[in-house]
């Protein structure tokens, strides 16, 4: 069994997510979204991330860290703020001592649906399916989730082929 954490990188929202398994078996522990105030600057917004991340590091212990891939942004400007978000979120886990793993949205849906074009809405509902949530998620807790299933997911598969690089 490993413990993940999985982070959906955002300068808005940022959702965060722990999940344990063994590519058989998975047990969410813990998730959330760092919601950040426009009205901060942004650097005190990325002390927030870093903050809140460490946090959940420091209370749930996790051996890896999983990151969504950027794959697009709507101007220069807000995908100069998401690459400062996950600056601070791999900041975070380095700091730490994780082992940090990234994938694109396409493997993570992939992995959670079973299509890689899969929309956030189904992407949600599999994640609520196979961790029994009741209520409803926020999307990005949503997206850390199915970002943690998808690397216990990947590290059993590489553990069983005995693929280097991910233990």
């Amino acid at each position: 069994m490993i413990r993940t954490i999985g982070v959906d990188p955002g300068s808005r929202y940022t959702g965060f997510a722990i999940v344990e398994g063994d590519g058989f078996h998975l047990k969410h522990i813990h998730h959330g979204t760092v919601k950040l105030p426009s009205s901060r600057p942004l650097c005190e917004r990325l002390k927030i991330i870093f903050e809140q991340l460490n946090e959940s590091i420091g209370t749930h212990c996790p051996q890896f860290m999983a990151v969504e891939e950027v794959f697009f942004a709507k101007n220069v400007k807000s995908a100069l703020s998401l690459g400062q978000a996950r600056g601070a979120v791999l900041l975070a886990g380095s700091l730490s001592g994780l082992s940090i793993h990234e994938y694109s949205a396409l493997r993570i849906k992939q992995s959670v649906a079973g299509y890689g074009r899969a929309p956030k809405e189904q992407v949600a509902a599999m994640v609520q399916r196979l961790f029994h949530i009741d209520s409803a998620l926020e999307p990005d807790a949503a997206d850390a989730l199915a970002v943690a299933v998808c690397h216990i997911s990947t590290w059993s598969s590489n553990l069983r082929w005995n693929t280097p690089g991910l233990s």
